[in-house]
């Protein structure tokens, strides 16, 4: 019976040693820069995907493109604060109400609480959504539903308005905001204007039907 022969170990080369590691390198290399292209591509705008973007696109599409994003909708970058005042009486003589920051309203009621209402969280926040896609940057409508925006945030803004006139009946609703991008991080390459932008809007009449459901 003959015993079994060992093998001696083999020994690569000094040449082929150097192939396989560059050869390594050159795969992980194209791997981390698909996975990252990929996830620029679908990731929401930022100052990296800004710059490279001929580079991003040229790369993921179309053999890797993709019909969805890693956040829907995308995170929210300004922070909107919703102030609102109503009128009791007619004309220049009526009675006007104080400014009230509705949306510290909204961020005090779900401070602290584990399982916060959407409503507080998005109803107000919404209908300035609508708004603002139905009307210019100067008031003006440019959507056929500005009217209708309109309406849905006058109605909000009563309901929440109407109870502290003081018993009398709002005759005009008027809204004002204050727009703050939020600060972006250290690593940001493109720097933005983090001036807030103030924006009143005009009285708006308040018909007998919009307080309904006071």
């Amino acid at each position: 019976m003959t015993g079994t022969q060992e093998h001696p170990p083999r020994v690569w080369s000094t040449p082929a040693l150097a192939a396989l590691v560059t050869g390594a390198a050159i795969l992980a290399g194209a791997a981390l820069w698909h996975g990252a292209a990929l996830f620029l591509s679908l990731a929401p705008p930022n100052g990296i995907s800004r710059e490279y973007a001929e580079e991003i696109e040229g790369h993921a599409r179309p053999e890797f493109g993709q019909d969805w994003k890693l956040f829907a909708p995308n995170p929210v970058q300004e922070n909107v604060a919703i102030s609102a005042r109503v009128r009791t009486g007619p004309g220049d003589g009526g009675g006007v109400g104080r400014w009230t920051d509705l949306t510290a309203q909204d961020v005090e009621a779900i401070r602290g609480t584990p399982v916060p209402s959407h409503l507080h969280q998005n109803l107000l926040r919404r209908a300035w959504d609508f708004y603002t896609v139905t009307h210019g940057d100067d008031g003006e409508a440019s959507d056929g539903r500005a009217g209708l925006s309109e309406q849905y945030l006058k109605r909000i803004v009563l309901q929440r308005l109407g109870p502290a006139a003081g018993g009398e009946r709002p005759v005009e609703v008027q809204l004002r905001t204050r727009v703050t991008v939020v600060e972006p991080p250290d690593w940001h390459v493109s720097p933005l204007d983090t001036t807030p932008r103030e924006l009143t809007l005009p009285w708006w009449p308040v018909a007998m039907k919009d307080g309904e459901d006071l």
